[in-house]
C-alpha cells in the first residue's frame, strides 16, 4: 500500500470529519457518506467526493473506516452496506464494548470483509498530530497492509488479533481518567471549603503527579501481574493509620467519603488477613475476581 491509498470514511459526525479531513490533508483519495446528507459539503470543497449511499462510498476504496455515535449506528450503518464490503477492510473507530466489537468482527468476517477495530484517544482537532493516540486490533494481515494509512491518524498500537482488545485498552484508559477526575473533584470541594485556591492547588497537584504517579503505576502494574505486593506507599499498617483523618476531615467539611470509606475498608480487610506489611497494590486482592 502507497501511503496516498483511497479510503472511504462513513460518519462525518465531529470526529468522523477531522478523520476525513486528516486523509485529505495527507493526499489520500478520499470518499466521505453520512446519514444526514449536506454535512459532507465542506469535505466536498477540500476534494472529498461525497456518495450518495453507504455502499457506493463502500465500493470507492480497499479501505473503509466508520466512525459514528454509537454501535447501534454502527449496525444501521453497515446493514445499507450490503456486499459491497465483500473484499474490503473495514476499521471500526467507533467507541464501545469490547463485545460488540468482536460482534461486529463476526459479521465482518460473514461479509467477506476484513475487520480492524480501533479506539481514539484524542479530540478531533489532534488527530494527525503526536496528541493522538489510537488502538487497533484485529486482522493483523489488513494492519500491515494498510498500517501506513492508518498512522496517518496519529500514533498507533497494535494489541492482537482478538477484534476487542483495541476496546479493552480504550475503555480502561478512559476509565482511569474518570476515576481519578471524579476523585479529584471532590478533593477540590475539600480544598475549597477550606479557604486554599483550588487552581493553585490543581497546578500543585499536576507538578507532583507527573514526578511521582507514572513510577507508581508501572509499579502496582508488575506487582498487580506477579501477584507480589511491595509496600508501594509505605506498609499498609502505616497507611491505614491516616485514613480515619482524612474519612473525618472529609466528613466536616460535607465532602463526600465514600471511596475512602471504600480504601479504609479494604486495607482494614488486607491488614486483618495478615498481610500489613504488604503495600496499597495489594488491596488488588481484595477486589474479588
Amino acid at each position: 500500500m502507497t501511503t496516498t491509498a483511497p479510503v472511504t470514511v462513513l460518519g462525518l459526525g465531529q470526529m468522523g470529519s477531522a478523520i476525513a479531513e486528516t486523509f485529505l490533508k495527507r493526499g489520500h483519495p478520499t470518499t466521505v457518506w453520512n446519514r444526514t446528507a449536506g454535512k459532507g459539503a465542506s469535505l466536498a470543497e477540500a476534494g472529498a467526493s461525497v456518495s450518495d449511499t453507504a455502499a457506493e462510498a463502500v465500493a470507492a476504496s480497499p479501505l473503509v473506516v466508520v466512525c459514528v455515535l454509537d454501535y447501534e449506528a454502527v449496525d444501521e450503518v453497515l446493514a445499507g452496506v450490503g456486499d459491497a464490503i465483500a473484499g474490503k477492510v473495514l476499521v471500526n473507530l467507533t467507541s464501545g464494548s469490547p463485545g460488540r466489537a468482536r460482534a461486529t468482527g463476526r459479521w465482518a468476517d460473514e461479509h467477506g470483509a476484513a475487520y480492524i477495530d480501533g479506539g481514539i484517544m484524542a479530540d478531533p482537532p489532534d488527530l494527525g498530530t503526536s496528541n493522538a493516540f489510537i488502538s487497533f486490533s484485529g486482522s493483523r494481515e489488513a494492519f500491515e497492509d494498510h498500517e501506513p494509512t492508518l498512522r496517518e491518524l496519529g500514533n498507533s498500537t497494535f494489541y492482537g488479533t482478538d477484534a476487542g482488545l483495541a476496546s479493552v485498552e480504550f475503555m480502561a484508559q478512559v476509565a482511569t481518567g474518570y476515576e481519578l477526575l471524579i476523585g479529584f473533584l471532590h478533593t477540590l470541594r475539600l480544598v475549597r471549603a477550606e479557604g486554599v485556591d483550588p487552581a493553585e492547588f490543581a497546578e500543585r497537584v499536576a507538578e507532583s503527579m507527573a514526578v511521582g504517579y507514572p513510577p507508581l503505576l508501572t509499579v502496582i502494574g508488575k506487582a498487580v501481574r506477579d501477584g507480589e505486593f511491595p509496600p508501594d506507599l509505605g506498609p499498609l499498617s502505616v497507611q491505614a493509620a491516616l485514613m480515619d483523618d482524612l474519612i473525618d476531615h472529609r466528613r466536616s467539611l460535607g465532602v463526600d467519603v465514600t471511596r475512602m470509606r471504600e480504601v479504609k475498608r479494604l486495607m482494614d480487610e488486607r491488614i486483618a488477613a495478615g498481610h500489613g506489611d504488604e503495600g496499597f497494590s495489594s488491596l488488588f486482592a481484595q477486589l474479588g475476581g
